[in-house]
């Protein structure tokens, strides 16, 4: 069992540049990465896509999420589930906003359906052995 304070962990991360928000990864295996965001008022994570499942779990503080459907406010407490390949980006509102990442599984480490699908479809028809 490992346990991890995911609040200290957001409180100690650096961020790249002062305009950026300070993440750190906390856990890392190929179900899942644990990443939290410490995200400052002015700050965002731009709308992107994720090829794995992302579930976000505000842990403090205020703000907003985003996706195909618009933005909508959040706060401690909240968790937001993202489809793979939804679109999704945050931002800070007045305070910081500190939130904990679930990618399952890891970046990198789902096999794309539609490949295994035309590869099926090949063997099926003699044609992808």
């Amino acid at each position: 069992m490992k346990t991890f304070n995911a609040r200290r962990a957001a409180a100690d991360a650096v961020a790249a540049s002062a305009t950026r928000p300070a993440t750190a990864i906390i856990h890392d295996v190929p179900d899942a990465r644990l990443v939290v965001f410490r995200i400052a008022p002015g700050q965002a994570v731009p709308p992107h896509r994720n090829s794995s499942t992302v579930l976000l779990t505000v842990l403090s503080g205020r703000g907003f999420v985003s996706g195909g459907d618009g933005e909508v406010p959040v706060d401690a407490g909240d968790v937001i589930a993202y489809e793979p390949n939804e679109l999704h980006g945050m931002r800070a509102d007045d305070d910081d906003l500190v939130l904990l990442a679930t990618i399952t599984p890891r970046p990198g480490m789902r096999t794309d359906t539609q490949q295994l699908k035309r590869a099926a479809a090949l063997a099926d028809t003699g044609r992808g052995a």
